[in-house]
């Protein structure tokens, strides 16, 4: 089965007529997007819209041979004129299945916002599932009776969707996820191949062909990640960003609960509200067994404050406490640390602070702190396939 995509952007493109912003103004040549519509095979058009004749005739296609026009969601603005010897588009009622002539069958998959999705099957037997902007699938079975070869979806806007198909069986790592959709939420190029990457998805350019159940070689989700960055720089943000995609992710806090402490609580409230509801949330500074273990993947925020409670345990505020043994015995868990995110399963980001940079602390205590965040960061990170440097909510990529 083959699939054109004759745009690959949100409704109203990118960049958008009417905005000023940097991703708009950036958004040129091959990252400049018509709204997205896909041509399947020559005989079936998904989503109308403006100027896909001509999208189609400079991708080398034509849209004479197309016998459906299906609509995935409605069109803000005027009226899209029905090129002519095109049927008139329409929509297929939730769980509805239509067969066309040419051997291709189309299931109206119910989303959760407005909209449908379309799970078409090829003559070929090959199936894709082509969802609408904004929207997820809803009431999934599980498990999922088939799994699809190619899907098209709004991974930026809805990550969460991806998610579901993965936690029911309906993606597998030998899925094409393509994104779709796409606005001027995340700029393009560079961080958005990144961004993607990191939800094992890709993008293509406008006019692409692809062929459904072909190989493409998308970069490996890293199973071991650190973010570093320093105070409200992003970093925790960037984190959850990498795992929003991927089902029952186990979200490890280490900071704990700290009784009165209005600020500290406030600060876990906007942590747990970002988190999607699917993840499951542990209080916890034990990593060891949680490294050592299968399952989905874990998120660690922080390794700072890991660090201090180790640095409690062994006294390494106090200098005679640390001479006898405390310097020792705190090597030793960064060691076993080290050793269990090398030996890891699971995907694992790991969230740590970077102080070395500013000021040079006043107190003993507080030197002896940074030096061993810095080495503690420096053995992490040496375990880790990437790791990242967030500064003003810009990742930089120092590794992968």
């Amino acid at each position: 089965m083959e699939v054109t995509l004759l745009g690959t952007g949100a409704p109203a493109g990118l960049p958008r007529p009417d905005c000023s912003c940097a991703v708009c103004a950036t958004a040129l040549g091959p990252d400049a997007r018509a709204a997205t519509a896909l041509l399947v095979d020559g005989a079936l058009l998904l989503d109308l819209t403006p100027g896909a004749a001509f999208a189609a005739a400079r991708s080398g296609h034509s849209l004479g041979g197309v016998r459906q026009v299906l609509l995935s969601h409605p069109h803000d603005g005027p009226p899209v004129e029905v090129p002519a010897g095109l049927p008139q588009p329409g929509r297929v009622p939730d769980g509805r299945e239509l067969a066309l002539l040419t051997g291709h069958r189309v299931r109206a998959v119910a989303m959760d916002a407005g909209g449908t999705g379309y799970a078409v099957t090829g003559p070929d037997g090959q199936r894709l599932l082509y969802l609408p902007p904004g929207g997820a699938p809803a009431g999934l079975e599980e498990p999922a009776p088939e799994t699809y070869q190619m899907v098209l979806a709004d991974v930026v806007g809805r990550p969460d969707a991806l998610a579901r198909l993965r936690a029911v069986g309906s993606v597998d790592p030998t899925t094409d996820v393509v994104a779709v959709h796409l606005g001027h939420d995340v700029p393009q190029g560079a961080e958005l191949r990144r961004r993607l990457a990191a939800a094992g998805a890709r993008a293509v350019p406008d006019g692409t062909t692809l062929m459904v159940g072909a190989y493409e070689e998308v970069p490996d989700v890293p199973r071991r990640t650190l973010v570093l960055g320093g105070a409200r720089s992003g970093k925790s943000v960037e984190a959850e960003r990498r795992l929003e995609a991927f089902p029952g992710v186990l979200y490890v806090a280490t900071g704990g609960t700290r009784g009165g402490d209005t600020e500290w609580a406030a600060r876990v409230a906007a942590h747990r509200e970002r988190r999607p509801g699917s993840w499951r949330t542990t209080e916890t500074t034990d990593l060891l067994p949680l490294l050592a273990g299968d399952g989905p993947p874990v998120l660690i925020d922080c390794l700072s404050l890991w660090l201090t409670d180790v640095m409690d345990s062994v006294g390494a505020w106090d200098d005679a406490e640390w001479a006898g043994g405390g310097e020792k015995a705190l090597r030793e868990r960064v060691r076993e640390l080290t050793a269990a995110v090398r030996g890891a399963r699971r995907t694992v980001v790991a969230v740590s602070n970077e102080v070395g940079s500013g000021i040079v602390p006043a107190t003993a205590s507080g030197r002896r702190y940074r030096d061993e965040l810095g080495r503690l960061n420096a053995a992490f990170a040496a375990e880790c396939e990437q790791v990242l440097l967030v500064v003003a909510g810009q990742a930089v990529v120092l590794r992968g």
